[in-house]
């Protein structure tokens, strides 16, 4: 188990399509996650993204996109542990001010993402994207 787990989920109102998209730019990585070496492990294209995290975290990191209703749920981990920390030093470590910063640092990219897909669209109003419902 992971000293450093984050896990959270946003509803964005675009299909999975347009929100990886979005997460792929890697100019936008840099912006949310400054401090972390990002590399890519695995490009599922709609289905989302994972990497391998480096720099003060060693650890994986993933967002999983799931179709739902005229939208998708952004499903965000953080699995890590602090580089270069023995069991002494990370018994001293605020764990949970770091899992807090980090928790942080991902709603940060998935409401940056919900602002950019959903402009222009009132609260309660269907997605302009064109995604019809089966």
């Amino acid at each position: 188990m992971s000293s450093i787990q984050v896990s959270d989920q946003t509803f964005i109102a675009a299909p999975p399509e347009l929100v990886a998209e979005s997460l792929g730019v890697a100019s936008k990585w840099r912006r949310w996650w400054p401090d972390l070496q990002i590399t890519v492990r695995e490009d599922r294209a709609e289905k989302g993204i994972r990497w391998t995290v480096a720099g003060p975290l060693t650890g994986t990191m993933e967002v999983w996109l799931e179709p739902e209703l005229d939208g998708t749920i952004v499903h965000y981990f953080l699995h890590a542990e602090p580089t270069g920390v023995g069991p002494a030093e990370l018994a001293k470590l605020d764990l949970g001010a770091l899992i807090r910063a980090r928790r942080v640092a991902g709603k940060v990219m998935s409401f940056e993402t919900k602002r950019e897909l959903e402009a222009g669209r009132a609260a309660g109003e269907a997605p302009s994207h064109g995604r019809s419902q089966a």
